[in-house]
């Protein structure tokens, strides 16, 4: 099987790791994590002027039509600069809600701003009791007589929305029918980020990237798709945003194996390098074997993310997740050791690295979830 890039996409890989060199140096990161918003508009308005944000958007919505592997490419460079600007949230997950289910109208409302960077959207699905379960949804949507048929009044909590606090609207789950579990009656809303009845707890993050508490009481909500049917269409874009963010962790996961190849043929110890000792020599080959087994699963989730049927689609998808887990694991604890006490420090880019694998791993479940889902698949 041929996994080399195409021109376009190699172009679109270099365009990706230059942005990274020149804008992602770790103390220029740092100052971005610590502003206000946590990431930079003006990346973001050059992201979108470069085309990033309209790579995977349909062109006559004002995108390019790029598919998963596209996507993969691009993750996986700015997973390699730790990139802080709300890509996954906005266009992945966002984008992806929006052409799986947008109305015609808000399609052409709402994609052209996105590929334009005018438009940022978050999506609400976690709540307190909910665990990874997509489907354990307590908030509710009633049909409000104000708007006509089309319009409903949301009430309840959802926990740690990423980068909701900058986000124009925010993708919210909510049941409008059956029991707190069941995959029938949950139906996906737009609400506005400014909306009456809507109150938001802003944090940051330890990976650095931003989040929010969302209470709802009585919250004006237009419906994203047919009623009843969100659970579908969660799997469908969550399997999508799997996909993209295990190519983010393969990136971050290079750039760990490499520093850390690199450092131990520059430390001395006992007269001479530490790459000259065979134990760890060994230990770099099982890091460089672990990169190769995420990047192998990566390719092959992306390859099969749109697969038609369900049950390979799913199982391809857990399977790449529980890799990743395991693999993200490793390398980052190794090579946090390997570098010693610095390892530790919040001076070194190393323990960045590591903090934003720790939390792919527990993004839409982590690698105990996905590998008792693909059991049970």
């Amino acid at each position: 099987m041929d996994f080399s890039l195409s021109e376009e996409q190699q172009l679109l890989k270099d365009s990706v790791q230059r942005f990274v060199r020149e804008e992602y140096e770790l103390e220029a990161r740092r100052k971005l994590v610590a502003s206000d918003i946590g990431y930079s508009e003006e990346h973001w308005a050059k992201m979108a002027e470069l085309g990033w944000l309209a790579l995977s958007l349909p062109e006559e919505y004002g995108g390019i039509g790029g598919g998963p592997v596209d996507t993969m490419v691009l993750m996986e460079e700015l997973g390699r600069g730790l990139v802080v600007e709300p890509y996954l949230t906005s266009v992945v997950i966002g984008g992806g809600f929006l052409m799986a289910a947008g109305s015609k109208e808000q399609k052409t409302e709402l994609l052209p701003k996105l590929a334009a960077g005018e438009l940022k959207l978050a999506f609400a699905y976690a709540e307190r009791q909910s665990r990874f379960d997509l489907n354990d949804v307590e908030c509710t949507a009633e049909a409000s007589a104000e708007g006509g048929g089309d319009s409903y009044k949301i009430s309840g909590h959802k926990g740690v929305v990423f980068h909701a606090a900058s986000a124009d609207k925010i993708i919210v789950s909510a049941r409008t029918s059956g029991g707190s579990r069941d995959a029938d009656g949950i139906t996906l809303f737009l609400i506005d980020n400014n909306a009456d009845g809507l109150s938001r707890r802003d944090y940051p993050t330890v990976d650095g990237l931003r989040a929010s508490e969302l209470e709802m009481d009585g919250v004006a909500g237009t419906p994203l798709g047919q009623v009843g049917g969100g659970a579908a269409l969660m799997d469908t874009v969550v399997g999508q945003a799997i996909a993209a963010i295990c190519a983010e962790a393969v990136g971050c996961m290079d750039v760990l194996q490499e520093t850390t190849n690199e450092y131990l043929k520059t430390r001395v110890q006992f007269g001479v390098p530490l790459s000259k000792f065979q134990v760890l020599q060994h230990r770099m080959v099982d890091m460089f074997m672990e990169c190769e087994q995420a990047r192998s699963m990566t390719y092959m989730v992306n390859l099969k993310v749109d697969e038609a049927d369900k049950v390979e689609r799913e199982k391809a998808i857990s399977a790449a997740k529980v890799q990743i887990g395991n693999s993200g694991r490793y390398v980052g604890q190794q090579s946090v050791q390997l570098h010693g006490g610095m390892g530790m420090t919040d001076e070194l880019h190393v323990g960045h690295y590591f903090k934003r694998l720790t939390m792919i791993d527990t993004m839409f479940g982590n690698k105990d979830h996905h590998l008792k889902r693909y059991a049970d698949l």
